[in-house]
């Protein structure tokens, strides 16, 4: 199982973006998914910053095994879990 998350409609409003990387991940956590795609789009790449200072704060950095960065779509991001 994989899940997806595209932050495009919520990009400028941080308390939200935070809430939904949390939930996405609590959700693969209850589900045993392998993987998140989590797509913060292409732009100026702050957005894509931001999320990754989120995934490497260690409380959330403990939930998961590895980030991905997609080498193709610079606008895409891989979570991956070991369950």
């Amino acid at each position: 199982m994989k899940l997806k998350l595209d932050l495009h409609d919520i990009y400028n409003k941080n308390r939200d973006i935070d809430r939904a990387l949390a939930d996405i991940i609590d959700e693969a956590l209850r589900k045993k998914a392998k993987s998140i795609e989590i797509i913060p789009g292409k732009g100026s790449g702050q957005l894509k910053k931001r999320v990754l200072r989120y995934l490497d704060q260690k409380e959330v950095k403990d939930k998961y095994h590895r980030v991905e960065k997609d080498g193709k779509n610079f606008g895409r991001l891989f979570v991956h879990f070991k369950h």
